[in-house]
């Protein structure tokens, strides 16, 4: 297979039409059903909880950080007028706090994609002001990777913060970058063809999913983890089909997000099947177990208080109890 392999641009959705459903039926759910909460977002990638206990979510293709109460529900809009292109596909991807400060990780916007914007971390200074704190399409572009690619800038995908700055996932070029509090970047990890997608964190512990090649496979579908002085990630559990994101909770408690079913010749960047997206907790074991499925194409979630709330590329938030 050529390069397009190793494209997960979920975001290019934004572009396609979505596939058939082509999964198996839905499965009764172990834990509480599904609650849709939010609709209208246009479009829904990353997310975060905010230092105000509000779930904060990222809208590429509007260029929107949309703040979302737990209690009612209640949308407003945080931030508007990130970068998007116009092409369809890129923009912002995912949204961060350090402190009382928020960061956005936008992407796919710059110009060897057609866009005219920087793919970086950019930090938000007022509803509609913003500083680019990170070039790290630039930095993609002066050191590509050792796996095959085609946009040189790569397509980074979710953002942390890490010690003095940032961890950032690259689903294209494959790697996990550290971004320093004066915007240099440095690559932290270099992998394989799996696809990084999703970052948690616990403690000096990184936590990362990974989507795997296409054809995407469910076996490919991961959750990984590296410590601060590794040169490689260990497998913490495997099974979830396109694996999106990772989320630690109170305790040892680990949920992973798989996006569902990629249907069979799809093209690079096409989304799961509608409908076929899952939530798992990870035990002890690294066995995935179901606490959720029939979810629609799930791109983020965030677990507060025994409360998973999952968003989708179609702009919706679900509320998932997990239990105790």
């Amino acid at each position: 297979m050529g390069p397009r392999r190793l494209l997960l641009l979920l975001g290019s959705a934004l572009l396609l039409a979505l596939v058939p459903t082509t999964a198996s039926a839905h499965h009764p759910s172990p834990g509480t059903d599904p609650v849709r909460v939010v609709t209208g977002l246009g479009s829904g990638m990353g997310s975060t909880i905010g230092p105000d206990g509000a779930l904060y979510v990222a809208s590429p293709a509007s260029g929107v950080i949309s703040r979302v109460d737990p209690r009612t529900g209640a949308v407003t809009t945080f931030a508007s007028g990130l970068p998007t292109r116009p092409a369809g596909g890129g923009g912002v991807f995912d949204v961060a706090f350090r402190g009382r400060t928020a960061y956005a990780l936008v992407t796919f916007v710059s110009a060897d994609v057609g866009g005219s914007a920087v793919d970086g971390i950019y930090r938000i200074d007022g509803p509609s002001a913003f500083t680019v704190v990170a070039d790290i399409g630039a930095f993609a572009t002066a050191n590509p990777p050792a796996t095959d690619f085609f946009v040189p800038t790569g397509v980074q995908f979710a953002f942390e913060p890490y010690r003095d700055g940032f961890l950032v996932s690259d689903g294209h070029h494959n790697r996990i970058y550290q971004v320093r509090h004066d915007g240099t970047v440095s690559v932290r990890l270099a992998l394989a063809n799996v696809v990084p997608t999703g970052l948690a964190l616990k403690g000096s512990t990184v936590f990362v999913a990974e989507s795997g090649p296409l054809p995407h496979l469910p076996q490919d579908g991961k959750v990984v983890a590296f410590g601060p002085r590794a040169s490689s990630a260990t497998t913490v559990a495997a099974g979830g089909p396109l694996m999106v994101d990772v989320e630690r909770a109170g305790g040892n408690r680990l949920y992973a997000l798989a996006q569902g079913d990629w249907p069979l010749g799809g093209e690079a960047g096409s989304p799961a099947a509608p409908g076929t997206g899952r939530l798992y907790s990870v035990d002890h074991h690294g066995t995935l177990r179901l606490v959720a499925d029939g979810l629609d194409q799930p791109t983020s979630f965030q677990v507060v208080h025994g409360t998973a709330w999952v968003v989708t590329l179609g702009g919706e938030v679900w509320r998932v109890g997990l239990g105790r």
